[in-house]
């Protein structure tokens, strides 16, 4: 694997961290650079995508570089029948560094093992998302001040959500608490649990969500993932299990903000937009700045 590839979140370390915020931080300033002037980057999204996709993009452009790819897998030989070995091989023969999404787990561990390239692990099936816990580590900061002895909730899907499994790990750092707020169907699932115990971070867990998070810093819901249930019934039972309302918000610490990785469906009422604790389309903005760091670690 290329020693520039980022596939997990684990393989930055704190101090890597803390770098690529502040220079996303400086990018947040001056985002036009020619950081990647003659540089090609390959997009290459096997699943559907907005933000990642975008903001990825648009931090190349910002930074002087060119785009090649696809957004939709059935334009690609991938329909053909195409292994991801030989799309990857291909690929690297025009591009100097691979975005990819992939609905498999394991597929941006395996690119970066086969690839010359750099890979950047765009999100791989319930796995992991790590530049979407770095944005989430920066939009964090931005609010709180510090990453150090927060509180923070995590609400939904906990287990395919690959968000909450690279932020759990990226904020093992900062000393945290978690609440994990989840149905039975999708608590967080027990490796984590045990990440957890073994590096002596405080978690709890519960099925309910009113009144458990007034002692959060953070609030991070998530979306019941339609596309990773196997059974449509049981995704039908558990898709509108919690609704943030404004109401719920009434005896919430001052600096609570309220963080979702987007897109929301039914689990954030639109009358929280107007909260001033709703943070998440500011999150979506960050992930510009964020990418543009790490885009720019790969070619340093």
């Amino acid at each position: 694997m290329s020693n520039k590839s980022l596939v997990s979140i684990a393989d930055y370390s704190k101090q890597e961290i803390l770098a690529i915020l502040e220079s996303a931080a400086d990018f947040e300033l001056t985002p036009n650079r020619k950081t990647l002037d003659g540089k090609v980057i390959a997009t290459l999204f096997f699943e559907p995508s907005t933000r990642t996709r975008l903001s990825f993009e648009t931090a190349v452009i910002r930074l002087g570089g060119s785009i090649i790819g696809f957004s939709d897998a059935a334009t690609s030989s991938s329909s053909k029948g195409e292994t991801l070995n030989d799309t990857i091989h291909m690929v690297s023969c025009y591009a100097d560094a691979i975005v990819m999404r992939h609905p498999l787990e394991g597929a941006a561990r395996y690119a970066a093992e086969v690839s010359p390239v750099p890979i950047i692990n765009a999100g791989d099936g319930a796995n992991q998302h790590p530049s979407q816990t770095l944005l989430d580590l920066y939009s964090i900061f931005k609010t709180q001040g510090t990453l150090e002895n927060l509180n923070l909730c995590l609400v939904g899907d906990l287990k395919y959500g690959r968000t909450v499994h690279s932020l759990l790990m990226a904020m093992s750092h900062f000393n945290p608490s978690f609440r994990f707020i989840a149905p039975e169907e999708l608590k967080m699932p027990e490796e984590y649990k045990v990440f957890c115990r073994k590096k002596g971070i405080k978690f709890s867990e519960t099925s309910e969500l009113n009144e458990n998070f007034d002692d959060a810093d953070i609030l991070y819901m998530t979306r019941v993932q339609k596309e990773r249930f196997l059974d449509l019934m049981e995704y039908e039972r558990v898709k509108n299990v919690y609704t943030l309302k404004n109401e719920m918000l009434a005896n919430s610490k001052t600096n609570l903000r309220i963080l979702h990785p987007l897109p929301r469906v039914n689990e954030i009422d639109p009358d929280v937009d107007s909260n001033e604790k709703a943070y998440y389309f500011q999150q979506a903005q960050n992930g510009l700045y964020v990418r543009q760091a790490i885009l720019s670690k790969v070619f340093r």
